[in-house]
């Protein structure tokens, strides 16, 4: 495939058919630059081969080990070139007194083992100057260069009309790098690449090599030693697991028909928008038990899974990592291809077009990226040239106890860079709409799941981690510049202060953190028998005491579902009836509850086992009705959260909720209001004991405006409220106790309020009241 230079946004070094600085100072084929040529460990393989000047001729010398013949072609005709002793060095001269290297070709006889032969033609790749423009090499040193992945890696282009690929990796202890692939029998001895001292970048560009050819780095450390072969860093595709060979991609960019989207996604202001995220594995969301279990691909999940999550009312859809990984049961979370999507579910431009496909749908995409720790896997990034290059070297600092991992040496200018530049490819290249940064706690503490001298404190002598620290405020900084309106999701599980702060203020720059506490809190609730929940009151009301503290997505993520956890309806106490209601009794309270909503799969309709990666989720269950009622309220909460402001919009303003009961213990009853500027106030009432109540007052505040008052932050009576939901009704697998519709203010008071209402309280229930205009 043909492409223009141009058409990447790097500088390149005008490269030119000879570099004319090689003109005097080539080596001559001397037995000891054979030598190192056969072992593999040429210093300066540009030069000694290719074209060089000797004396009053051309010398050309080509590696071609097991050729038997070796003709230059040039428009005069061919020149045979000589084989120096059975080394596999082939020496010719091109031509004499010439003031310019002609272009030439190179025919290389090959043997085949029924005695035939076959004849490939290419350029040589060492004719070639240098590739790398210096702008390139001087950001990448400096941990600035946004975009690696038009860069370093392999690159399909045409230099001096000739196409081929460009390969480039950062690699600077090593002492020799080589392309290795099926092109060239994987032998490190063919493709030695040039070294751009000092950024430590090797750079070679191989003619005629087109997309779909597999490759890897061949590396000498310093030392001399080969190292096992390595995939590419910066691969923008791979070959599918259990193989770890990179793969040249098509540099051909996607056609994408998303411009209305992605304006739209720039305007909007997320934090006072609905955000509603369905979290998915992709290898299990729905897998082909006729075709031994297979997982879909990207265009049979966009099929299926995409007309699902708009059915059901989601705004977004989450991915566990998509990014490749050698071992399917990290889930994708122990990731080494930061640039390329998974090869289990198809290309890089499969994904692209189901991305494409969200968005003209109006479906959001968010994919989990881990930033915090690689595995040790021999192709791998782990000691990538035979030093501690993209880890700590120290395993109290570069060595995840908890997942047997390595930890990015954060501190390094080109390994900011690299992941950096990961979170903007997904985001610019691939359009997705967020990335949730996983495990930003362990991240945050240099002592994180370590005892006393298991770590190494900084440079004040504390435990705070502060490279990682600058490389976040780097990151979301950069991303607000350059992706305005992309969400970016912290999951960090402590009380560091101002996550989603901006970075101008002190804070780390997160558009939202996942509430991790809220969730622990919550669920620890409603794993106690009713009878025992009034000593437990306390669990679901915490959340509010720090809710603005920050801008929070509340996660019943895949986390609470695995590893023994059982399921979400698993968790329920009591009999099936009762393990239901309360599932569907807590997702409305959490639908209600000030932050944004995050549900993994096989939750929204009551999966009675717990996730299995290998399996999809029990999705025969929607034969229940019972189960099906449960799905369809999650439906139902989605578009009720959706159509009502008054849901959405306040999540990070104080003045959008009010308790009105938050103390009844005895009936483990809790009411409180949702608030809008603009729009009609929500009435909440939940109830969580399987007793039925019915007599139950509530008092209501009493102030001129049924809308947030900004002084005042309160709420008039209406003459009714309007039941909008009710998560017992028989719809939903419930009872069908309920308040026939609407509820009537009087002027009696209660809790403190000059009018009340009298509500019918179903066992195990979120009802959820409008007021009536």
């Amino acid at each position: 495939m043909k492409m223009s230079d141009a058409s990447f946004n790097i500088s390149l070094a005008a490269p030119t058919a000879v570099s004319a600085a090689r003109d005097t100072r080539a080596a001559s084929a001397s037995d000891d630059a054979v030598l190192a040529t056969t072992q593999g460990r040429l210093a300066d393989p540009f030069a000694f081969l290719g074209p060089h000047r000797s004396g009053d001729v051309i010398e050309v010398r080509s590696y071609q080990p097991g050729a038997i013949a070796v003709r230059l072609q040039t428009k005069n005709g061919c020149h045979a070139l000589e084989q120096i002793a059975d080394t596999g060095v082939f020496v010719g001269t091109l031509s004499k007194d010439a003031n310019e290297i002609p272009s030439y070709t190179l025919q290389t006889d090959w043997p085949h083992a029924d005695g035939d032969t076959t004849t490939f033609e290419t350029e040589d790749p060492y004719v070639f100057g240098l590739l790398l423009g210096e702008l390139d090499l001087h950001l990448i040193a400096e941990g600035r260069h946004r975009e690696l992945g038009r860069c370093l890696g392999a690159l399909p282009m045409t230099i001096d009309g000739v196409a081929g690929t460009r390969f480039a990796v950062w690699a600077p202890n090593a002492q020799r790098v080589s392309v290795v692939g099926d092109f060239n029998a994987w032998d490190g001895r063919r493709h030695p690449m040039r070294l751009r001292a000092p950024a430590g970048v090797w750079e070679i560009f191989i003619p005629r090599l087109m997309p779909g050819e597999r490759y890897k780095y061949e590396l000498l450390d310093a030392h001399g030693r080969v190292l096992p072969l390595k995939a590419d860093p910066v691969a923008r595709a791979t070959e599918l697991p259990p193989s770890t060979a990179s793969v040249i991609a098509p540099a051909t960019p996607f056609r994408w028909s998303d411009e209305a989207w992605m304006k739209t996604r720039t305007e909007l202001p997320s934090l006072s928008a609905p955000l509603s995220i369905y979290e998915v594995h992709a290898g299990s969301w729905l897998r082909v038990p006729e075709e031994e279990g297979r997982s879909l691909d990207w265009h049979e999940l966009g099929d299926r899974l995409i007309p699902y999550a708009l059915e059901m009312g989601f705004t977004h859809l989450e991915f566990l990592p998509i990014m490749e990984h050698p071992f399917a049961g990290s889930w994708g979370y122990q990731p080494l291809s930061q640039f390329a999507p998974s090869a289990r579910f198809g290309t890089p431009a499969a994904f692209a077009n189901f991305v494409d496909r969200c968005h003209n749908a109006g479906l959001g995409v968010i994919l989990d990226w881990v930033p915090a720790h690689f595995p040790s896997d021999a192709h791998g990034l782990a000691h990538f040239d035979g030093s501690a290059l993209y880890e700590h070297a120290d395993p109290r600092e570069g060595f995840h106890q908890d997942w047997n991992t390595l930890i990015y040496n954060l501190g390094r200018n080109e390994v900011r860079g690299f992941l950096i530049a990961s979170a903007l490819e997904w985001l610019e290249h691939f359009h997705v709409d967020g990335l949730r940064v996983d495990a930003v706690a362990s991240m945050l503490y240099r002592d994180y799941s370590r005892k006393e001298g298991e770590w190494v404190p900084n440079i004040h002598g504390g435990r705070e981690n502060l490279e990682s620290v600058a490389f976040l405020k780097e990151l979301n900084d950069t991303i607000a510049a350059r992706c305005p309106g992309a969400l970016m999701i912290a999951e960090e599980s402590t009380a560091w202060p101002g996550v989603t702060a901006p970075v101008k203020n002190d804070g780390l720059g997160f558009t939202y953190k996942w509430n991790m506490g809220w969730m622990h809190d919550t669920l620890r609730y409603i794993g106690h028998d009713p009878i025992h929940r009034r000593h437990h009151h306390h669990d679901m009301t915490f959340g509010m005491v720090y809710a603005y503290s920050e801008h929070f997505v509340l996660p019943i993520s895949h986390d609470e579902v695995v590893h023994g956890k059982g399921s979400l309806y698993g968790k329920m106490p009591g009999d099936d009836w009762q393990k239901l209601a309360n599932l569907r009794a807590y997702l409305g309270f959490m639908w209600t509850h000030p932050g944004k909503k995050l549900l993994f799969m096989g939750c929204e309709f009551g999966q009675l086992g717990e996730w299995n990666h290998d399996a999809s989720p029990e999705w025969h269950l929607l034969d229940d009705p019972r189960h099906r009622g449960a799905q369809r309220l999650v439906r139902d909460l989605n578009r009720l959260y959706v159509e009502e402001p008054a849901l959405h919009e306040s999540d990070g303003e104080p003045a959008g909720f009010r308790w009105l009961v938050g103390d009844d213990a005895a009936h483990s009853v809790y009411a409180f209001l949702r608030l809008s500027a603009n729009a009609a106030p929500m009435l909440i009432v939940v109830n969580m004991t399987p007793v039925p109540r019915s007599g139950y007052r509530i008092g209501l505040p009493d102030l001129s405006n049924a809308s947030i008052d900004t002084a005042t932050s309160d709420v008039r009576e209406a003459p009714a409220w309007e039941e909008v939901l009710n998560t017992d009704a028989a719809v939903y697998g419930g009872s069908n106790l309920g308040n026939e519709g609407r509820v009537i203010v009087t002027d009696q008071p209660a809790h403190g309020h000059s009018h009340s209402v009298v509500l019918t309280l179903p066992p195990l229930s979120t009802l959820v009241f409008r007021k009536h205009a």
